[in-house]
């Protein structure tokens, strides 16, 4: 009786047992747009760096995600972006993991496949409502505002549901 009991355990384990453990995540997301650019760099290029306000927001970024825990930080592939990620992927002593923001449903995969379970992600006005709204399975979000940079996106994910979408000011 405890050999067949083994073997079907087993069994289970085998065919089961990856979706088990993935059906068992906690997931918390931060997402926010990067931090306010250099006006006049804008003008003059299209990838501007952050203004000084850009940087001092990033650093106060930093602080709030840094309570979090991210282990993993994603950021486009812009200077605006990476240098908003960059404060809070020092702090946690992580590198900043370059994505590709016209791939949003791969980055989606990819964070929920990982055995991360709290990521930061940087966007832009665009493309941060639009990945939460990939993430939340709903059309809730529009781009944000050109001026609006304050807003973090907050998604605490378990067993593969979605439990809390939080909306917070920074």
């Amino acid at each position: 009786m405890k050999l067949l009991f083994a073997i079907i355990l087993g069994l289970a384990f085998v065919l089961v047992g990856p979706g088990v453990a993935f059906s068992q995540t906690k997931k918390t997301i931060i997402l926010v747009r990067h931090a306010e650019k250099d006006a006049a760099q804008a003008e003059m290029s299209g990838d501007p760096d952050l203004s000084a306000a850009g940087k001092e927001r990033a650093e106060r970024l930093a602080k709030i995600a840094g309570k979090y825990r991210p282990g993993a930080v994603f950021s486009s592939d812009t200077k605006r972006t990476r240098q908003t990620a960059e404060p809070t992927a020092r702090r946690r002593h992580v590198e900043i993991q370059i994505y590709d923001p016209r791939k949003q449903a791969d980055l989606v995969k990819q964070i929920l496949n990982s055995k991360t379970k709290r990521f930061l992600i940087v966007g832009h006005s665009n493309t941060i409502p639009a990945l939460v709204d990939i993430l939340i399975k709903k059309d809730l979000f529009k781009d944000l505002d050109d001026n609006e940079y304050g807003t973090i996106y907050l998604i605490r994910i378990r067993d593969s549901r979605v439990k809390t979408v939080q909306v917070l000011a920074y």
